[in-house]
């Protein structure tokens, strides 16, 4: 194990959490998109929340083995695995003036509740702040590890 896995561990959180933060404010910036892209029937279709998916990062052979010895191992860092689209369906809203109602007067809106990408918004720029602390308390450790060498 190296000196900097625990920097490489926490860099590596950093910059999914960042990827993740960028997500969330994707959708809240389109919760109000009624024509963000052509389906197939050539129709256009809103905006679809996005969502990250996190895992551990890369397992290698030597975690394999360490793991069927039974010694003790240590994470590795996380990746974000995919970016997925939810698959919820759209909110219907009656606005029969609105450019894109359909025949009733309904309009498909995005499926982003701004709420909830307000919670998940709030849950990702804790977790990027807790790894910052993570990598300042490591720095400040790393440091006074130099000092008693000299």
């Amino acid at each position: 194990m190296s000196i900097f896995h625990s920097l490489n561990t926490s860099a590596s959180a950093l910059t999914a959490q960042r990827l993740r933060m960028d997500t969330i404010s994707s959708n809240i910036a389109n919760a109000e998109t009624t024509r963000a892209r052509i389906n197939e029937d050539g129709e256009y279709e809103p905006y679809r929340r996005k969502m990250v998916s996190l895992e551990e990062q890369g397992a290698s052979f030597s975690s394999y083995l360490n793991r069927a010895k039974n010694t003790s191992e240590v994470g590795s860092g996380v990746r974000v695995a995919e970016i997925t689209e939810d698959q919820e369906p759209f909110t219907m809203v009656y606005n029969p003036s609105h450019p894109d109602a359909d025949d009733q007067g309904y309009v498909a809106m995005p499926n982003v509740d701004p709420l909830e990408e307000m919670v998940d918004l709030m849950s990702a720029t804790r977790s990027y702040e807790a790894n910052v602390t993570s990598i300042n308390a490591t720095k400040s450790m790393l440091m006074k590890a130099l000092e008693i060498g000299k």
